[in-house]
């Protein structure tokens, strides 16, 4: 789905009731039930749980009240905190602060900072704070009472923080912009409606949402693509539905496209091991991993279903440019629909001077990661081709040594640089981390919805190239963006599912691999596939 500012979400909400007629009131009532579901099916035991909710006097507030409503139905006993006068709650906000009211929920109204220096003791023991202070219609810093109750939530319970879930959006956050000037809350989640919004995934506004949660509440969803015109767009299970298809009855290995894997040095043989392995199991058709002689038979030992070629080894173990046989490797990459190349390669000088003679000549399409990416620090122009799109999945680091730049600078903008460098290189970049950034050169651009932080260990990334090569063996690269937009989400999908199966516990990078069946099946699911 596209993802709208402030004024196109606005207008969505308008024209869902003038000419959908969908009644503003309904809008509110299911974007507040919503939440309040969320926090059900998130938190077994949260009837049991101290829950807070902390009101504005805008929409946002009203929202905020149907959550309280709601959890108070579902057998929770929230407390409901009202930031303002209740005289200036107005229109729809105003009737769901009367029904929280005839539903016996007190409110306690806190006009002054004396009054919530009063009443923040009991604030302050909450497992569970429910932002619902301010919206989208945010404009500038956020101080005074505002300010110091936002900064108290993102305060509350330490050491041991509370769980703050955000309405729609932290309060405090620019809508359109993610550039934070005063108080803005730290949620872990946000349930945000109908679509996200571009602070939301920019600047430093992703990492204030935590975990965002999409929830629809009544918007026809061709509304969104009327009504926004950017190009950015939220990557869930509808934007790549198109290959949640079966594979036909008769189909045989040849269909599904040839992996050539080059990855590995001595010491770093892992890497091969796990990217090789996820193109097995994300469903590649043969996979064949070049490595150096010395590393080869650990990998073969490893996963029988994987085809292996011994390349020249340099004393340290990696790829040796100066003894390649180049008309050998290319008679290696014939028949291959794809070449993924760099996990585990090191940065010794003839390794990279190999990685940059391959990606010269473009005589498959590559996947360009890790110790591949290094190859082209400082050099990043070299990327470019005049006709043909090479896939780079940098990391944070990776893509700062590529723009010879910080890490810093690149987190704090890392839609515009991978739309940048997409357009530069004539590549299409994914941008790894939280919310994972796909860009291609024409502009388009994917923010994405799966993924979590039991991910960041060694060897997800390298898990990631592996997909990426099956799904691109399997269904080409028309159009290649989303087809590798694709790769990333099912990665993202297996991280999730995995990580629920932990318990939230951290992960190791083959956790991922063996939970692609089910991330299959749930996408399948998703898509109503039978």
């Amino acid at each position: 789905m596209k993802i709208l500012t402030a004024a196109e979400m606005r207008e969505v909400d308008r024209l869902s009731t003038e000419r959908h007629g969908v009644p503003s009131l309904d809008l509110m009532e299911n974007a507040g039930r919503s939440v309040a579901e969320f926090i059900h099916s998130r938190f077994p035991d949260f009837a049991r749980r101290h829950i807070v909710v902390i009101c504005g006097k805008g929409n946002n507030g009203g929202d905020g009240f149907v959550v309280a409503r709601h959890l108070l139905k579902m057998g929770a006993k929230p407390s409901l905190y009202l930031i303002g006068d209740a005289q200036e709650v107005k229109g729809d906000a105003a009737t769901n602060l009367k029904r929280w009211k005839n539903a016996s929920g007190k409110t306690h109204v806190i006009r002054e900072q004396s009054e919530w220096q009063a009443a923040k003791g009991t604030f302050a023991t909450a497992d569970i704070v429910v932002d619902a202070l301010l919206g989208t219609g945010v404009r500038g810093p956020v101080e005074g009472l505002l300010g110091e109750v936002i900064d108290d939530v993102n305060r509350v319970g330490r050491p041991v923080r509370s769980v703050v879930i955000a309405v729609d959006i932290p309060s405090g956050l620019p809508a359109d912009s993610g550039a934070i000037q005063g108080a803005v809350v730290q949620a872990d989640y946000t349930v945000t409606f109908t679509a996200p919004k571009p602070g939301m995934v920019s600047g430093d506004g992703a990492p204030r949402c935590g975990q965002i949660v999409v929830r629809e509440i009544g918007s026809p969803p061709e509304l969104i693509e009327e009504i926004g015109k950017g190009t950015l767009r939220w990557l869930d299970a509808g934007e790549v539905g198109v290959f949640g298809m079966p594979r036909e009855s008769e189909g045989h290995k040849g269909d599904y496209g040839h992996v050539l894997i080059v990855a590995g040095s001595v010491g770093k043989s892992g890497a091969a091991v796990l990217a090789s392995w996820a193109a097995i199991r994300a469903g590649a058709g043969l996979v064949t991993v070049a490595t150096p002689a010395p590393v080869l038979p650990m990998i073969a030992a490893h996963t029988p279903e994987v085809m292996t070629e011994p390349l020249p080894a340099t004393d340290s173990g990696s790829i040796s440019f100066g003894g390649l046989d180049q008309t050998k490797f290319e008679a290696t990459l014939k028949g291959k629909r794809v070449l993924a190349m760099g996990p585990g390669l090191s940065t010794h000088n003839d390794t990279q001077r190999f990685v940059r003679a391959v990606v010269g000549k473009r005589l498959v399409p590559i996947i360009l990661d890790a110790d591949g990416l290094n190859a082209f620090a400082g050099r990043a122009r070299d990327l470019k081709h005049a006709t043909d799109v090479i896939c780079v999945t940098p990391h944070p680091g990776e893509m700062a040594r590529l723009l010879e730049c910080t890490s810093r600078e690149v987190q704090a903008r890392r839609v515009e640089l991978a739309r940048r460098a997409a357009t530069d290189w004539n590549a299409i970049v994914i941008l790894k981390g939280h919310g994972t950034v796909i860009a291609a050169p024409d502009g388009n651009a994917f923010v994405n919805s799966t993924g979590n932080a039991g991910m960041a260990t060694g060897g997800t990334g390298d898990v990631l190239t592996g997909i990426l090569a099956a799904v691109t063996a399997q269904f080409g690269v028309t159009p290649w963006w989303r087809v590798l937009a694709f790769g990333v989400y099912l990665h993202g999908l297996a991280g999730d599912i995995a990580y629920a199966d932990s318990g939230g516990a951290p992960l190791m990078a083959s956790d991922l691999i063996y939970a692609i069946p089910r991330a299959y099946q749930q996408f399948y699911a998703a898509c109503s596939r039978a």
